[in-house]
Formats: structure tokens, C-alpha cells, sequence
């Protein structure tokens, strides 16, 4: 009874718009699905760094070279906020990463795409970081303190990433007949696995449901993906970028951009580990870890003496 008591407590003050905080009582379902999305999302900055990490040392001049290593960097600060932000949750961060390197954590299908071209650089900024500046500005409004505000923070620096990647799609629009086909061909390679980007259909989604009813989400997978089309198609348009899809087209009646079928068998595909890099991704992952045992050892020991001395 008294449970239920404090559920129905949580449930108004979810109604009421107030922000959940690490002390407060919540629902043990609550806690474990906010513990999946936020290690989730925390793994998909840290993998996601390594598309772009490999093209810091070929990129095309020393500006490029600077603001390319400048956003790696601003990914492993987003996988930081949000790993301590899942902390709070009582999960421990060793955990977290042992679930990762195991596979049993999953992160973002996106990252499981080569990069194959420089022109690949500015379109992840420009579709896949825009992806993701839309569904975490949403974040930002999530009903759990410690993920809204690591949101609001990733948001601001997601932003000038997009901006970044969106100028190298307009200078390289602009350039040479090689350059154009060069960011063309890009485009179509990353413009549906962007779309799969905000998850399966709100009918075939498993938590989608529920994470809104406890308002961690505010709008539903479909929702956004729809509006992400709709920001993103006048955007290729202002460059002269086309899309690979061949139902694409505006709906005078509902304001909005029409899109064709995605091919989910690839999405489901590649979550399951089939895709075209996801076995180089963790093995990368795995040798990171491996590499910088030494270190995490070495402040392990610091730590213990520096707590004997103290103790003395």
C-alpha cells in the first residue's frame, strides 16, 4: 500500500511537470529503463568517436584538422556527462563499460557505417549529429534532473558540431564536379541509416510507450524522424543536394515532407551486430580498454596509498 502510495505521488509530480532527482523515490522500472537509455546513449558518444577519430590525420588543411579533433574530443566529454549522469542512477561506470565491451549494451546503429571519404566527415555532421541534435533537445526536457541537464550541455556543443559538418557539405556542393559527386554519393549512403537513427516505429518500439508515460520522452520515435525530415530537406535543397529516396515530396494538406519505407531488415540487421563495422568497433573498443588498464591500476594504487597515509 505504501508503494502504491508513492507511485501515485510520482505519477502527479511527473503530471505536474516537476524534475525527478537521484534521492527521490521513483519506480524500480523507472530506474532501470533510465540506467539502458542513458549508459545507451553514453556508449554511442564513446563509439562514436572512432568514424570520425580516423580521419584526423587525413584531413584536408590544418582549420579542418583542428575543429574535426576539437568535436572528437567534445564526443568523449558527452560520453563522460551522460556515464556520470547514469551514476547517479546507483549503477557503477565499470559495469556499464564490461556491458559494452560484452555486448550486452547496445549503442547506436548509426556508428556501424565506414567512413569511407572526407565527405563522409561533414555529412555525419550535418544528418547524423542534426539526428541527434533533434531527439536530444527532447532529452533536455526528460523527467530525470541528472539526463536533462547533460542534454542541455550536449546540445549546445551538438550544435556547433552540426554546423561544422554542414559547412563542409556546402563548400564541397560547391566545388569541383568531383567534389559534387563526391558529397552526393556520401549523402546516399547515410541518409536512411540517419532516418533509423530515432528507432523503430512507435507500433514496434518495446519501450517507447513507456518512457513517455513517465515523460523521459516527450515525443514519440515517428514524431521526430518527421521532423527531422522536415528541417533537414530544405537544407539539401539551399546546396543542391538530393536525397535517395524516390517518394520524397511535400504535403501541401499537412505541412510536412513524405518519405518512403525504410528498410528495417537492415536496422534490425545491424543492431544485431551484422553490420558492416560493428565487429571493428568493438574490437577497437576492447583494445582501448585493454591499452589504458595501466593507467585505471595505476590510479587504483595511488588512491589506496594516498587513503593509508591519511589514515596514519
Amino acid at each position: 500500500m505504501e508503494d502504491e502510495k508513492k507511485l501515485a505521488e510520482f505519477q502527479t509530480r511527473l503530471k505536474n511537470g516537476e524534475s525527478i532527482e537521484p534521492k527521490d523515490w521513483m519506480p524500480e522500472r523507472y530506474r532501470k529503463q533510465l540506467v539502458r537509455m542513458i549508459s545507451q546513449h553514453a556508449h554511442s558518444e564513446i563509439v562514436g568517436m572512432l568514424p570520425e577519430g580516423n580521419w584526423i590525420t587525413r584531413a584536408p588543411n590544418l582549420r579542418r584538422k583542428m575543429a574535426l579533433l576539437a568535436k572528437v574530443q567534445d564526443e568523449a566529454g558527452h560520453g563522460l556527462y551522460l556515464y556520470s549522469a547514469a551514476e547517479t542512477l546507483g549503477v557503477d561506470r565499470e559495469s556499464m563499460i564490461n556491458d559494452l565491451l560484452s555486448g550486452k549494451a547496445k549503442y547506436s546503429s548509426i556508428f556501424n557505417y565506414p567512413t569511407l571519404t572526407w565527405a563522409d566527415i561533414g555529412v555525419i555532421g550535418w544528418l547524423v549529429d542534426g539526428a541527434a541534435i533533434v531527439n536530444q533537445t527532447m532529452l533536455a526536457k526528460s523527467s530525470y534532473g541528472p539526463y536533462s541537464r547533460a542534454n542541455l550541455r550536449i546540445c549546445r556543443e551538438e550544435n556547433f558540431h552540426k554546423k561544422q559538418g554542414y559547412e563542409i557539405v556546402a563548400t564541397l556542393a560547391n566545388g569541383t564536379d568531383a567534389q559534387r559527386k563526391m558529397i552526393q554519393e556520401s549523402v546516399n549512403r547515410w541518409w536512411w541509416p540517419s532516418l533509423m537513427m530515432f528507432g523503430p516505429t512507435d507500433k514496434d518500439s518495446p519501450n517507447s510507450a513507456e518512457l513517455t508515460k513517465w515523460k523521459v520522452k516527450i515525443h514519440s520515435n515517428d514524431d521526430l524522424r518527421q521532423r527531422f525530415v522536415d528541417l533537414t530537406v530544405p537544407q539539401a535543397k539551399a546546396v543542391n543536394i538530393t536525397f535517395p529516396d524516390p517518394d520524397l515530396k511535400f504535403n501541401e494538406e499537412t505541412g510536412h515532407w513524405e518519405f518512403g519505407e525504410i528498410d528495417w531488415n537492415e536496422f534490425y540487421r545491424v543492431i544485431k551486430g551484422y553490420g558492416p563495422m560493428n565487429r571493428e568497433r568493438m574490437n577497437a573498443r576492447k583494445k582501448a580498454h585493454e591499452d589504458g588498464r595501466w593507467v585505471r591500476e595505476a590510479a587504483e594504487a595511488y588512491a589506496k596509498k594516498k587513503k593509508v597515509l591519511h589514515e596514519n
